[in-house]
Formats: C-alpha cells, sequence, structure tokens
C-alpha cells in the first residue's frame, strides 16, 4: 500500500466541503455553501439524510458511536448533535478560538484551533483541557483518531500527517490528493478527506 493513494473518489453533495466523520458503516459530512449535514453512502456518494447545523459557520465533525459533535468557528461553539434531527443536546466553549476539527478518542474530544495553532484534548462533560501541542502546520483543519495516534490535515502544507498523541511528535506525513485539505475520518482502516477547492472527497491509503 501507498501512503496517499487514492482508492476512490466522488464529488461531494454541496461542493464546499468542511468537516468529515465515519460512523462505522455511513460517512457524516458538512458543507460550508449549504450550511447542512450530511450522511453519505460511502460506495456511491448518494445523500441518505440531510439537517441544518445549529449555525453558520459549518467545520468539523465527529461520531462518538451515539451522538455527532461539530465545532463551529463562527459561534466559537462545539455541539452534540442528534443525527436523526440535527437537534443540539448541548454546547460548550472550547479553549481556541476559531474551532477547526474534531476527532472523538474514545471518551475524549480532540480538537484543533486556527488561531492558536494549537491540537487539544478535551473533556467532553466538562470542557477541561486534558493536554496540548503545536499543530505542525499554521493553518490546521482535518483531524481524526485511529486508535492510537492522530491524523492531522493542514491547508497551508497540503500535507496529512500522523501525530503521536501525547507528545505532538509527528511520525510520518503525506501529500494529500488535492492541494486543499479540510476534513479527515478514519475508518478503521483507510482515510476520508475532502478538499475544498476540488470538491470532492477522497478515500486514501495511509501504508
Amino acid at each position: 500500500m501507498t501512503a496517499g493513494r487514492v482508492i476512490r473518489s466522488f464529488a461531494s453533495p454541496g461542493g464546499s466541503p468542511s468537516g468529515l466523520a465515519w460512523d462505522g458503516r455511513t460517512l457524516w459530512y458538512s458543507d460550508y455553501s449549504t450550511d447542512l449535514i450530511y450522511q453519505i453512502d460511502p460506495v456511491t456518494g448518494r445523500v441518505l439524510r440531510s439537517f441544518a447545523i445549529p449555525a453558520g459557520d459549518p467545520q468539523g465533525l465527529d461520531w462518538d458511536g451515539r451522538t455527532l459533535w461539530h465545532s463551529d468557528p463562527g459561534t466559537g461553539l462545539v455541539y452534540q448533535l442528534d443525527p436523526v434531527t440535527g437537534r443540539v443536546l448541548r454546547s460548550f466553549a472550547p479553549p481556541g478560538s476559531v474551532p477547526t476539527a474534531l476527532a472523538w478518542g474514545g471518551w475524549t474530544l480532540w480538537h484543533c484551533d486556527y488561531s492558536a495553532d494549537l491540537i487539544y484534548q478535551i473533556d467532553p462533560v466538562t470542557g477541561q483541557v486534558l493536554r496540548s501541542f503545536a499543530t505542525p502546520g499554521d493553518s490546521p483543519q482535518g483531524l481524526a483518531w485511529d486508535g492510537w495516534t492522530l491524523w492531522h490535515s493542514d491547508y497551508t502544507t497540503g500535507l496529512v500527517y500522523q501525530i503521536d498523541p501525547v507528545t505532538g511528535q509527528v511520525l510520518r506525513s503525506f501529500a494529500s490528493p488535492a492541494g486543499d485539505p479540510i476534513g479527515l475520518a478514519w475508518d478503521g482502516r483507510t482515510l476520508w478527506q475532502c478538499d475544498y477547492t476540488s470538491g470532492l472527497i477522497y478515500q486514501v491509503e495511509v501504508g
């Protein structure tokens, strides 16, 4: 397997990708232009359902096994959402002022902030910061958890990084399929990535 090799790709439903999540069977996707969150068939790209985001600036998205987590840089809040109705179950202010990506880490949330250039590990109940470290680039976007390490994409460098979650050390990196990576999701074997400029969703090998 070659890291970064595209397995498949398809057009995103809104054309302006932001967040991406995997629920074990389907993809969830948020879009800047439509202000909607979509559930998508990962083979065909067909939209299974959609609902409006809580506010007008969608970004991070992830799945905790039961609900969706969503971050909005416009409001500066992280939301927990009912995946059927889109109803806000609760929300809190994360440590940074411009929250971008989110990743569910089993019992904690990982979150990166565009203004601070930091990745935070957060208690999802209290919002307390458990640890933080610097992002490898200065335009942090996608974030995904594979059970052992973090995967992170940066808009400026166009790279996807594998990161040690304790030290923040970059373990390796590879170029994203297109130049403007946004959301990331881990399906247990491969990474899913959406790209803002191409408007495509990619499934890629990690090697």
